[in-house]
């Protein structure tokens, strides 16, 4: 096989064949990942003639298309459509009509000989001409059909997409405004009142008593939708549907219809609360138990509102029936995806995912999933309700914070991707690359690289479809917020692809429409009223850092990675501006946990350590960075001399725990977000990255509720302080 045609075909489909790696050091990919990576993409390359016949029929495809499917431009550029004709049609008259979002029809007459001609091809010999033409319209921001025709005969559709130049910062931001915030993982949440795990009523009140104190937002974990049928399969990170919304956060209680006598007899048994019981007392999130007393309660709360509403000529029904319309074809795949799922379980069959699904399943569009639904309805319409229910909670939640003069509210957050047996490669195949998951090269973090189990969306099926799926994900992501963090931001331009089979190491770079992505991003971000965050840690390329900023994406800020080469931490006052900084993360130890070496005595119990000498090189460097820290925080008077100079003998303790959140707070970041964890000096993380059965993820539950949390003075008196820090900070 000639290296040079693969070579060809690699870039035209955007993989990176070269890169700066973790340690700054070129890397190259190797021979065989590139051919691999194609295959993944569709293409077959056991031969140079079938490599050649494909670069061809790619290249043909596009010179048959006259318009780009979509095309997106900032409101302050110049509209320039690239337009392809075969020669016989360049000197006649055309007509590009514009209709925009809000309904205004424009149109613009052109003969394609006078514009710029920008390049020629023969496509099976015939001459074809690409034209520039810029069009000298002046578009709202907003999305816009334009159709292409001559002589009243329209042959070609696109869609334009006008974009402001950056994302949106509320007014308060701008001017100087210095705030802080709480982030949590919905799912930990203690309270008086809750089923075993944290609900949007949860939210609402946490909402209200943080706002009390003087936070500017509450922080969540993804929402996403996960797997109703398989209650264990419980990362957020790892979603069914990034649309839609976990179930599993509704309130039960809170839904008109709890009081029915039907339902009470329901959550009134002795099975059902003996299971509540346990559910809500265990030290971890029972997941199968929540799910059980959940779905056991909400059928009986389904079934008595839909006989008192839901089939009538009811207010609440037309909202329903809205809801379900507004929602579409997506929504509908979850419904069905989920009843489908439940119905397989119920039968003993294997139902973990669709790739496990019979045959005639295994797609949304199959005749046979047509025939289920229509045998099912009262069960998909339950699933429909839980979504309906579970966007009502949210938004009552939402409204707390604008109510309480949050300047952000909530901020949202957005995962990477969706897991493999997903209702959104169920419903969508075209879109989604089953043969590989998205993933990250070797870094410190992880030397081996990682595999995340996430298939990625092909690049070109995303523009083929006019982005709409991106358009969904960040609209619906933004709903009930004020804020939105994207998990691996960098997968806006580019994302690690690792083919199914191979070592996260092996894998390459294939590169996303990045340019066009911010400006949707952007559009949607002003639309919603949207500040967005975008994580970028990792292995990350300058040019998307600098592309993030000027696009008005908020970088994210690990006090625990921003080190000098000398080892010593950088004062918060340096961290930009334009970023939300924080001391750790949900996939990190908790400042006791880091402190006492929690994290590295985990690792060491369930095997995460090849050798003893690795273990060991990473307790010396832990021993260096806390002394550094201790420098730190004494050079900048952020702790008192009653606490330590020396490493060797300073433990962790409540002073030292808030000086270090207090010395966040008088940084230059405009935002600043503490884990409610180390409000509480807990000492368990939530996640250790890398390991599956070893840990119980994800189920950790905080050691408080939060109805007494806010009762105690410690906890008052930390949020005054970093309230004043961060007002003296903002005065600069």
């Amino acid at each position: 096989m000639t290296q040079q045609l693969l070579q060809q075909l690699v870039e035209m489909r955007g993989i990176e064949t070269q890169y700066v790696d973790a340690w700054g050091k070129p890397a190259t990919i190797a021979e065989s990942s590139k051919a691999k990576l194609l295959n993944t993409l569709g293409y077959d390359t056991s031969s140079d003639e079938k490599i050649q016949s494909q670069i061809t029929q790619d290249i043909k495809s596009v010179w048959l298309s006259p318009l780009n499917p979509v095309q997106v431009v900032r409101n302050t550029q110049e509209i320039n459509l690239a337009v392809r004709l075969p020669i016989e049609l360049v000197n006649d008259d055309h007509t590009l009509t514009v209709t925009c979002e809000n309904g205004d029809v424009l149109t613009h007459q052109f003969t394609p000989v006078d514009q710029e001609m920008t390049t020629m091809a023969h496509i099976d010999d015939v001459e074809f001409h690409e034209y520039v033409l810029t069009l000298p319209l002046d578009l709202p921001l907003g999305y816009h059909d334009v159709a292409l025709s001559a002589d009243d005969d329209e042959f070609a559709r696109s869609r334009l997409i006008v974009a402001p130049e950056a994302c949106y910062t509320p007014k308060e931001i701008r001017e100087g405004k210095k705030i802080w915030g709480l982030s949590v993982q919905l799912y930990c949440v203690r309270s008086e009142k809750n089923w075993g795990i944290g609900d949007f009523s949860d939210l609402a009140l946490l909402i209200e008593k943080a706002a009390g104190v003087g936070a500017d937002f509450i922080g969540l974990n993804p929402i996403h939708a996960l797997y109703p049928a398989n209650p264990n399969a419980c990362s957020p990170y790892g979603p069914s549907s990034r649309r839609w919304l976990n179930y599993l956060y509704i309130d039960v209680t809170a839904i008109d219809g709890f009081e029915d006598a039907s339902v009470q007899a329901v959550v009134s048994s002795d099975e059902f609360k003996a299971t509540l019981e346990h559910a809500r007392n265990v030290e971890h999130v029972d997941y199968e138990a929540v799910a059980h007393v959940k779905l056991a309660a909400l059928k009986a709360v389904f079934d008595a509102y839909d006989a008192k509403y839901l089939r009538k000529n009811t207010k609440q029904n037309k909202a329903f029936k809205a809801f379900v319309e507004a929602g579409g074809e997506s929504l509908d795949m979850l419904a069905v995806y989920d009843a489908l799922q439940s119905h397989l379980k119920a039968e003993g069959k294997d139902s973990w995912g669709w790739p496990v699904f019979p045959q005639e399943y295994k797609d949304y569009h199959n005749p046979a999933v047509a025939k289920f639904k229509r045998a099912n309805e009262q069960d998909v319409k339950f699933y429909l309700f839980l979504q309906w229910i579970a966007a009502q909670q949210l938004e009552l939640a939402s409204s707390k914070a604008t109510d309480a003069g949050m300047t952000i509210g909530l901020y949202r957050d957005l995962a990477v991707g969706v897991s493999e047996g997903s209702a959104e490669i169920w419903g969508n195949k075209d879109l989604y690359c089953t043969g590989a998951s998205v993933g990250a090269p070797p870094d410190i973090l992880g030397p081996l690289g990682q595999n995340w189990g996430l298939p990625p969306m092909d690049p070109r099926k995303l523009y083929e479809q006019g982005y709409q799926p991106i358009i969904d994900l960040f609209a619906s992501n933004m709903a009930s917020s004020g804020s939105l963090r994207i998990d691996h931001v960098m997968a806006l331009l580019r994302l690690w692809w690792v083919v199914k089979g191979d070592n996260a190491k092996d894998g390459g770079y294939v590169y996303y429409p990045v340019d066009d992505l911010l400006g949707i991003l952007a559009l949607e971000s002003h639309r919603n009223q949207s500040l967005v965050i975008g994580e970028d840690l990792g292995t990350v390329p300058e040019e998307i850092r600098s592309k993030l900023a000027d696009n008005g994406v908020y970088s994210y800020r690990v006090f625990f990675f921003e080190q000098a080469e000398d080892g010593g931490f950088f004062s918060p006052s340096h961290y930009p501006v334009q970023s939300m900084s924080t001391l750790t993360t949900h996939d990190m130890p908790t400042l006791i946990g880091y402190w006492h070496c929690l994290d590295l005595e985990l690792g060491k119990e369930i095997g995460l350590y090849p050798t003893e000498e690795i273990l060991q090189t990473l307790y010396a460097d832990r021993h260096e960075n806390k002394q550094a820290i201790l420098d730190t925080l004494h050079g900048h008077g952020s702790i008192g001399d009653n606490v330590g100079h020396d490493v060797n003998y300073t433990g962790m303790n409540r002073e030292l725990n808030n000086g270090m959140q207090v010395h966040m707070a008088g940084g230059s970041s405009a935002l600043l977000s503490l884990q409610l964890e180390d409000w509480l000096e807990m000492d368990k993380p939530v996640n250790i990255p890398g390991t599956f059965d070893e840990y119980p993820n994800w189920r950790r539950k905080l050691t408080e509720n939060i109805e007494s949390m806010f009762d105690r003075h410690d906890i008052n008196e930390l949020a005054s302080k970093l309230t004043h820090a961060r007002k003296q900070a903002s005065q600069g």
